[in-house]
């Protein structure tokens, strides 16, 4: 892959994130007002699935024109039939230059003659560094919470272990081990001990821990876009929830019981702020937007004590992630750059070359001015 081929893949991934954050966002306002609006699982499920779609969507694509649809029809295409037809009341010198946008956009990045495009590309770079240095940072910081932490007992391949310095329970994973992490002030009460394991291993049940990892895998590619961050946000509010009514509806639970524990975990978080940073890339139980703000451990609060739904709906949810899919897919391959010249294209640069050729042989009024004064025989001097 070349440079130019490379920039419009990462261009072509930054949109798709925005387009597919829109068609999630529009998505789950008419779930809420449907019956599966209640079950987080399945939506996070359906969350987690879409991340990893999003992700693998520009090598999905190549795929997809390489050996599906070797011409699919783009937005591009589209919106040249439209303006043919008349739809577009519009110059075509104007309309082709906006059609243009994207491709000026590639070379005056690719070319860097341009001050505007050195700075930002200069900026990519940049915010790119400082984000694999954050990462880097935050993994360094989480393996020397694991070394400094000592194993209290092992639950299949999942190492239990407990730690004088953490303040909240989390868990993580290596390359073959996973790992909770428990505050030693848990040791005193085992109902909390036992309600944190149970959702951390909730949480490695839900494959969490990896789609954190990809989410900050993914950091110093789009740290600027706020998509990303939008999704993200989403990503990790719907895996507590999920979380939390998994734990509810698995087994009889004291409710009571367990926002309590919620309760101590932001109260033994907020006492003790430098120590509570983000391990990342880990989850943990309650993470620092609970701490800051009360609203999100209300809300988690309201998803335990709300009545759990009972039916699984899943022909309802095959459907929903079956359009979802389409819709992310069919966006992608409209946001392509179209192929080699159409015969709409043609007749478009026809109109274009006709209009600037109308424009250059137009006279400017000033000559018919003074054309119009010598031929009636007289001449007017403007001082």
């Amino acid at each position: 892959m070349n440079a130019e081929s490379f920039l419009n893949a990462y261009i072509d991934l930054n949109l798709l994130l925005f387009a597919g954050t829109a068609l999630w966002l529009a998505l789950r306002a008419i779930l809420t007002r449907s019956r599966l609006g209640p079950a987080f699982r399945p939506q996070l499920r359906l969350l987690n699935g879409m991340t990893l779609l999003l992700t693998l969507s520009p090598m999905l694509v190549v795929a997809l024109t390489t050996y599906v649809v070797s011409q699919p029809p783009t937005l591009s295409d589209m919106l040249v039939a439209q303006y043919l037809q008349g739809n577009v009341n519009m110059s075509a010198t104007r309309f082709e230059s906006i059609l243009g946008l994207r491709e000026d956009l590639v070379r005056a990045l690719m070319a860097q003659s341009s001050l505007w495009a050195q700075l930002a590309v200069a900026a990519l770079i940049v915010g790119a560094v400082i984000s694999v240095a954050q990462v880097t940072l935050a993994a360094l910081r989480l393996r020397a919470s694991l070394q400094q932490a000592y194993v209290w007992k092992h639950l299949g391949g999942v190492q239990i272990r407990i730690s004088d310095k953490s303040t909240v329970a989390f868990s993580t994973r290596g390359l073959f081990t996973r790992y909770v992490v428990l505050p030693s002030a848990l040791i005193t009460n085992p109902s909390d001990l036992r309600l944190s394991v149970a959702h951390e291993l909730q949480h490695f049940r839900q494959r969490d821990v990896e789609c954190e990892f990809l989410l900050e895998a993914l950091r110093p590619l789009l740290f600027w876009n706020p998509a990303y961050h939008l999704w993200r946000r989403e990503v990790r509010m719907l895996r507590e929830f999920a979380c939390d009514q998994a734990l509810m509806t698995r087994g009889q639970r004291d409710i009571r019981a367990y926002c309590e524990c919620l309760i101590r975990a932001c109260a033994l978080a907020a006492q003790d702020p430098i120590r509570f940073v983000q391990r990342s890339p880990s989850v943990a139980l309650v993470d620092r937007r609970e701490v800051r703000r009360g609203a999100t451990l209300a809300r988690r609060i309201d998803v335990v004590t709300a009545a759990q739904p009972q039916d699984t709906h899943l022909f309802g949810w095959m459907l929903v992630s079956a359009m979802l899919a389409t819709g992310v897919l069919a966006t992608a391959l409209l946001m392509q750059r179209p192929g080699d010249w159409s015969h709409d294209r043609i007749m478009l640069s026809t109109i274009v070359n006709l209009e600037r050729m109308a424009h250059r042989n137009a006279v400017p009024e000033t000559s018919q001015t003074a054309v119009t004064a010598l031929q009636g025989g007289f001449m007017t001097l403007s001082k």
